[in-house]
């Protein structure tokens, strides 16, 4: 079983709290995700961010198939860090950690995902040639779409 990480370190010149109220508003999941993923939010995203918070989306990854993902918020401390696990969804495990950390000039946030691909041996075949390029295209997207929204560091 082959467990993958993706390491993401962005600096932006901002706030903690203007981070945190961005971040820990799942309705803002749009905003940073490429139009293409079709991200269309089902429930959950109705109250502030909560430990035990479920949420559902429909996104599509790759080819036009629509996917459902469902994931659990797991820990949360306010303007400093919170977890995002797969319930449901495409891969066979998703642990996305966000953190946020006030440095000189503005905020460095930090997203460490845990992953694991499905279908076993055959999805370690894919992972390189279509997975991994996908999660670093999405990230990539992420940290340009901040940058426009809130300036570069």
């Amino acid at each position: 079983m082959k467990i993958y990480t993706l390491h993401k370190k962005q600096k932006l010149p901002i706030t903690v709290k203007q981070a945190w109220d961005f971040l820990s508003d799942p309705k803002n999941l749009k905003t940073i995700t490429p139009d293409y993923m079709g991200f269309h939010i089902l429930s959950g995203a109705d109250r502030p961010m909560f430990a035990g918070q479920i949420i559902q989306y429909i996104v599509t990854p790759v080819l036009g198939i629509k996917t459902k993902w469902v994931t659990e918020i797991t820990h949360v401390i306010d303007n400093h860090y919170f977890v995002d696990e797969q319930r449901f969804g495409p891969y066979a495990l998703w642990h996305h950690k966000h953190f946020i950390k006030e440095i000189d000039g503005g905020i460095e946030m930090e997203d460490i995902i845990d992953y694991k691909v499905p279908f076993g041996f055959l999805g370690q075949l894919v992972h390189p040639i279509l997975i991994r390029p996908k999660l670093e295209e999405i990230f990539n997207y992420r940290t340009k779409k901040l940058e426009a929204l809130f300036g570069t560091y």
